[in-house]
């Protein structure tokens, strides 16, 4: 079955964009304890772009894939998870990258490199980290892991905060009923 990728997030509506992110059924990589673990001889660079032994994967269907059993642990390790082992995966920066974002109806939706889609809010938090000269934003995802906005994503983020007013209240966005402050 080819893949269809998702439309473009400034033609969608909140619902909609929620029934997207619906759609998308993932491993449930939170139920699995394998006993067996090792090294995936796999890593993620702060681009966004996955290798494995050195290689770049250049199949997007694989690196979808793999971003699905994608897990990090309390001490800040990924893994990638199957019910029968856990393989670590080195990240240089963040597991995603946030490579556009939209206001629709109070919430502010992102889509990752890996079309993945994201709505900002109390399960999916926005954090800012740096200095106000350099900052880097990032997104919760899913399992522990986060997505880094790119640099377009971060100036839609700061065209968004600053229609909104944010240079008045403290650079702060609302999505869902969360603030987020976006000045380190």
């Amino acid at each position: 079955m080819p893949y269809e990728p998702p439309p473009y997030l400034a033609g969608l509506t909140l619902a909609e964009i929620a029934e997207l992110v619906a759609q998308r059924k993932l491993p449930p990589v939170e139920g699995w304890a394998p006993q067996t673990s090792g090294d995936s001889h796999m890593r993620i660079a702060a681009d966004g772009t996955w290798f494995h032994e050195g290689g770049a994967i250049k199949r997007e269907a694989m690196v979808r894939a793999f971003a699905g059993l994608l897990r990090r642990d309390a001490g800040g390790q990924h893994w990638l998870v199957t019910p029968f082992e856990k393989l670590t995966i080195a990240v240089e920066d963040a597991a995603f990258i946030a490579v556009d974002c939209v206001r629709a109806d109070g919430a502010l939706a992102f889509r990752l490199n890996t079309d993945d889609i994201v709505i900002a809010g109390p399960e999916h938090r926005l954090r800012t980290e740096g200095d106000p000269e350099h900052p880097a934003a990032y997104l919760d995802v899913r399992q522990g892991c986060e997505a880094r906005l790119n640099r377009s994503t971060w100036a839609q983020l700061v065209e968004i905060a600053l229609s909104e007013g944010a240079a008045d209240n403290g650079w702060q966005v609302t999505s869902q009923g969360e603030s987020f402050r976006l000045l380190p």
